[in-house]
């Protein structure tokens, strides 16, 4: 099967809080720091494209994050050196932190012309609610361009974190006011908003369950009030790697939950509908 991981971090070292190298240390695969990133800290395209590729990747969509409060500054920039490496299996997600980007849709529009196959905002990290209408000319232009709309939806560890801006409650008003845009809940509501990020999903056709930071194993679990073969009709596959141990493992036990139609769409056909240029699984 095809296989896109939606989530995926590869920072330059140095610009990051020491508890970001803690979690990849903790939750990653030993040695991948070292491994993956050169001495001074930079990412080694040529390492990670292999890398990818042995865990039978065809599409990974790389992060940023402008959150100083947390877990520090990783530049949309520091991602095209890898992305000009192959650009058919690595894409940039941008990120924009409404305390430090004004105007706020003119640096949007900035990432998107760079190649952006979406926008991640992260509320618990960069201290802010996605129903702030500062954050309103962002989502005209998302939904304009038909890029998608992925939020952190689920509780942080971090130092600094706020997890109160996690609710993907929050979203509603969004979701209503911008019908054209898809919105992409980054891990699922994890924490204690499970059920309300899968309503959401299940109710709106344009919300859609992310799953990275999410134990296969637990989905039932987590997700135990509804029918997981339904449910997994709106999942996108994604690992929060370097902070898991194997892609290729967590896909296998994400496609044994559900039958091979759904875990297609799961793996790969659902991020390729959602996230702008894709084409793996289409």
């Amino acid at each position: 099967m095809p296989l896109i991981d939606a989530h995926v971090h590869v920072p330059l070292l140095g610009t990051l809080k020491p508890a970001w190298l803690r979690w990849a240390r903790d939750f990653g695969e030993h040695g991948v720091l070292e491994d993956v990133w050169d001495r001074a800290g930079r990412p080694r395209p040529d390492r990670l494209d292999e890398l990818f590729a042995a865990q039978g990747v065809d599409v990974a969509l790389l992060f940023c994050e402008y959150s100083p409060k947390a877990t520090g500054t990783q530049a949309f920039e520091d991602l095209l050196p890898i992305v000009e490496h192959n650009p058919v299996r690595f894409r940039p997600v941008a990120n924009v932190n409404p305390h430090l980007h004004f105007p706020l849709a003119e640096e949007l529009r900035r990432q998107l012309d760079l190649g952006a196959a979406a926008l991640k905002l992260h509320p618990v990290h960069g201290g802010f609610r996605c129903d702030d209408a500062a954050l309103y000319p962002a989502y005209h232009v998302l939904e304009e361009r038909g890029v998608p709309l992925v939020v952190h939806c689920g509780t942080s560890s971090f130092p600094g974190a706020a997890n109160e801006n996690a609710d993907p409650g929050f979203l509603i008003p969004v979701i209503r006011d911008f019908p054209g845009l898809n919105v992409v809940l980054a891990h699922g509501g994890r924490g204690w908003w499970y059920d309300t990020a899968a309503f959401l999903a299940l109710s709106n056709d344009t919300v859609w369950l992310e799953l990275s930071g999410l134990p296969p194993k637990r989905l039932p679990e987590y997700y135990a009030r509804y029918d997981l073969t339904r449910l997994g009709r709106k999942w996108i596959f994604g690992t929060d790697w370097p902070g898991v141990p194997g892609t290729a493992a967590n896909a296998r036990a994400v496609a044994g939950l559900l039958p091979d139609e759904v875990a297609r769409a799961v793996l790969a056909g659902n991020a390729a509908k959602v996230y702008a240029g894709l084409r793996a699984g289409e």
